[in-house]
């Protein structure tokens, strides 16, 4: 089940291909997924979960975090936050925790406040204390 980080962005725990168009039809308008291929037995790749959410219509970007968060894997979210336009971007990850974590220091990295970004995960149930010092 997604939930709000902010009014334009989801985090949820690894989602299925079928469920895009429900989510497409709620507002969602990009996906990123922060998983890498193979992480996990039976995992939708990279590749099934973009053509179904092509198929849905909604844009897909693949910013895979394998072993810590990275300043080239920031980079690739705060351009894939970037692309969101006027709806909502859900990404996810095998738990959603990744996917916060590089949310909460792509979002610092763009000057909003730390204070702002703590609610928002605390909100969704995430604690940011692992990249403290990046914010």
């Amino acid at each position: 089940m997604p939930r709000p980080l902010d009014e334009n962005t989801l985090v949820a725990g690894q989602i299925d291909p079928a469920s895009l168009p429900d989510l497409a039809a709620e507002g969602v308008t990009l996906i990123i997924n922060n998983r890498p291929d193979h992480e996990d037995p039976g995992q939708p790749t990279s590749a099934e979960m973009e053509a179904a959410a092509t198929t849905a219509g909604i844009a897909y970007r693949h910013v895979p975090i394998a072993r810590g968060i990275g300043p080239s894997d920031v980079e690739d979210m705060r351009a894939a936050l970037a692309c969101t336009g006027d709806g909502k971007a859900l990404a996810y990850c095998r738990s959603g925790g990744r996917s916060v974590l590089a949310w909460a220091v792509a979002r610092s990295r763009d000057g909003v406040a730390r204070e702002e970004l703590e609610r928002g995960a605390e909100a969704a149930g995430f604690s940011l204390a692992p990249v403290a010092h990046l914010l």
